[in-house]
């Protein structure tokens, strides 16, 4: 299965139904009076983290989530039926992002976690709400809330308790199949390891989660190798194994490859550097180990070095111990902040009036779409509401100011008509 652990998508929670306009209608009942019911709710947008994913790949095929809508309003006070809300399925681990704003939505770091990040919009009212003393029969309703589509990133971080970094080929894979009972693939070429692979490792009683953090070199920072893709696995380990090929088998320096991998991990996240790190020297049954771990040791006195062999499965029993007696200090898995989405209201308040080039009056702004959207132009009741209501909400006021006099053309939307005072 390909490993894909960045997405984008696009996100939107179901509109709610429009409000109904209806009479009642009975025999020997000459006026039944106005019974349009409600419109029923959008439906939510729901995450949830499922242990059996391990990828975003799906999500590379499918880009648009879209919950139902609630249904209209129908006659004899029947709300609509609500949408039925969508329940998106993501690895453990994954972060989702807002892109416009930037605020992280959702952390689903919890097996079975739901977050709901997008409601559904609210149903519209039916004409029955609107009967007053003066207006019996109102021939208009309200529309459903319509709800906005937001564009999301969602990027998978492993959870795990301890990374194991270092450049390829220093027996990462190796030191975690010695170590639990994961299975990576393990060869002799760099980037065996093409996604982070996870184990469980266990030292007297205690159990913690490993993770071999794959790809990278120097450079990775930037974009080189893999280390791009795969530094931000590291970030929520509460402490890090660094491996090195104390043999010098590839030809390298293990201090050169030591001062360059730290210098990556503090390029993405200087933060990086104050996690606790130990040093595993593996490699030490092969020649040339001796020699170059006294070198190290010489170079870092103060970093702790256990000399390792995973091929031999030699030395771990103190690195577990020292591993198990730091996490006893450490605080838990980093969980990220959640930030509640402000969705957009249906209509935003107030307007703005502005005279255009050819003398007409131009009104906009929320107050007026949600006017208009209330408004049936074929109604007499409903017109004498529209009127009333400019005046209630200042529009005609704001027009005088403006220099509106009678007879000037006043535009609201795709409505034009004359000024009267």
């Amino acid at each position: 299965m390909q490993f894909v652990d960045k997405a984008r998508i696009v996100i939107k929670s179901g509109n709610g139904g429009d409000g109904c306009v209806a009479f009642h209608r009975e025999k020997y009942v000459a006026r039944g009076g106005p019974s349009g019911g409600d419109g029923g709710k959008g439906g939510d947008l729901i995450f949830v983290a499922d242990a059996r994913l391990s990828t975003l790949l799906d999500f590379k095929f499918q880009r648009f989530y879209r919950a139902d809508n609630g249904e209209n309003g129908k006659a004899e006070m029947q709300t609509g039926r609500n949408g039925k809300p969508l329940v998106v399925s993501v690895p453990i681990g994954t972060v989702i992002r807002d892109l416009e704003s930037g605020a992280i939505l959702a952390d689903m770091s919890e097996e079975g976690k739901e977050r709901c990040v997008l409601h559904g919009g609210n149903g519209g009212k039916g004409n029955a709400h609107f009967a007053t003393s003066t207006r019996q029969a109102p021939r208009f309703a309200q529309p459903g809330q319509k709800t906005p589509e937001h564009e999301v990133e969602l990027e998978l971080k492993s959870i795990a308790d301890v990374g194991l970094v270092g450049l390829p080929s220093v027996g990462k894979s190796t030191i975690l199949s010695v170590l639990t009972a994961a299975k990576p693939k393990i060869a002799a070429y760099h980037f065996t390891t093409l996604s982070p692979n996870l184990g469980v490792a266990s030292r007297h009683g205690r159990s913690f989660v490993l993770a071999d953090i794959p790809g990278l070199i120097e450079g990775a920072a930037e974009g080189a190798g893999l280390g791009h893709d795969f530094l931000r696995h590291v970030e929520r380990t509460r402490m890090l194994v660094h491996v090195l090929d104390i043999s010098g088998s590839e030809l390298r320096d293990p201090i050169d490859d030591y001062e360059k991998i730290n210098d990556e991990l503090e390029k993405f996240s200087p933060a990086l550097l104050k996690v606790p790190q130990l040093v595993a020297a593996n490699k030490t049954d092969l020649p040339d180990a001796e020699e170059n771990l006294t070198r190290f040791q010489d170079a870092y006195p103060d970093a702790e070095v256990f000399p390792v062999s995973a091929a031999t499965a030699q030395g771990f029993d103190a690195l577990l111990d020292r591993i198990v007696q730091i996490l006893d200090t450490l605080p838990p898995v980093l969980r990220f902040e959640e930030t509640d989405l402000v969705e957009s209201p249906m209509y935003e308040s107030g307007f703005h009036v502005e005279k255009d080039d050819g003398g007409v009056y131009v009104v906009t702004g929320g107050d007026v779409e949600r006017l208009l959207d209330q408004t049936d132009p074929n109604d007499e009741a409903s017109m004498r509401r529209f009127q009333q209501k400019l005046i209630s909400s200042g529009i005609i006021a704001a027009l005088r100011e403006m220099g509106a006099h009678d007879g000037d053309s006043i535009r609201l939307g795709e409505w034009e008509f004359d000024f009267i005072d």
